[in-house]
């Protein structure tokens, strides 16, 4: 059982709920919210990624087989290369060749399904669309390779989607880096309405968010992050999940 969710937390996200029912600017204020790390938990993809791969190569290769076969959730980490090593597979050629077989799965449709939400997650982005918040998902998934599946994803977990009030927002290709494509994305929101919140699981877009929507208030989700990410700027809110009581 995971403990209850902190004070802080609960006061951040009461914080902009009260914020969206209060709102009385002419344009609609807009929730933004990213997807990987933030509303949703992809270890999942990887963990079952890596277990597929166990299976393949059991009778060939059955010490690394089975040293797959022993990961985790709680095992997998931000880069895939640390996940094998808590597993003490450093060879460079084997490296290379899980790397390459979970890339080849990991950034597909078909995979997003493993994904699971945060605790919390559905629920909140539907209290904020029902105060009246236009949400953004805003996303570093890919339009050739994701979109399909991140569509069915959203849709059946619940949260708002395809209807008035709602953007899917995602890189026009995989080789795009995520930071530079929020770095351009994010201003042209304003074409919608004005950014009230922000949530993000990476500290570099949570501080661009913070330079952009200096009235917004801006969370990140304490998940996983890129080894040697930036501190986080004054004023970011930081919290585990989504859940509100």
């Amino acid at each position: 059982m995971r403990p209850p969710p902190l004070p802080h937390q609960l006061e951040v996200l009461a914080r902009v709920l009260a914020l969206l029912e209060g709102w009385s600017a002419e344009r609609p204020p807009i929730v933004t919210f990213d997807l990987d790390a933030t509303l949703f938990d992809n270890r999942p993809r990887t963990l079952e990624i890596l277990h597929e791969l166990r299976e393949e190569i059991a009778e060939d290769d059955p010490e690394i087989a089975d040293a797959l076969l022993t990961l985790e959730l709680d095992d997998v980490q931000y880069l895939l290369t640390d996940t094998l090593k808590a597993r003490r597979i450093y060879r460079a050629d084997i490296v290379k060749n899980i790397t390459q077989y979970w890339h080849e799965r990991f950034f597909t449709d078909e995979y997003i399904a493993c994904d699971v939400p945060l605790e919390g997650a559905p629920e909140f982005v539907r209290a904020c669309y029902e105060r009246g918040a236009v949400v953004a998902y805003l996303t570093g998934r890919d339009i050739p390779g994701m979109l399909v599946g991140t569509v069915a994803k959203l849709r059946d977990e619940g949260f708002p989607f395809a209807v008035a009030g709602t953007e899917l927002i995602l890189k026009p290709d995989e080789h795009m880096h995520d930071e530079a494509f929020k770095r351009g994305a994010l201003p042209t929101l304003a074409r919608v309405g004005d950014v009230a919140a922000f949530f993000d699981n990476e500290p570099a877009n949570c501080n661009l968010a913070r330079s952009l929507f200096e009235d917004a208030i801006v969370v990140q989700l304490e998940t996983q992050k890129v080894p040697g990410a930036p501190l986080l700027a004054p004023g970011v809110e930081v919290i585990a999940d989504f859940r509100a009581s």
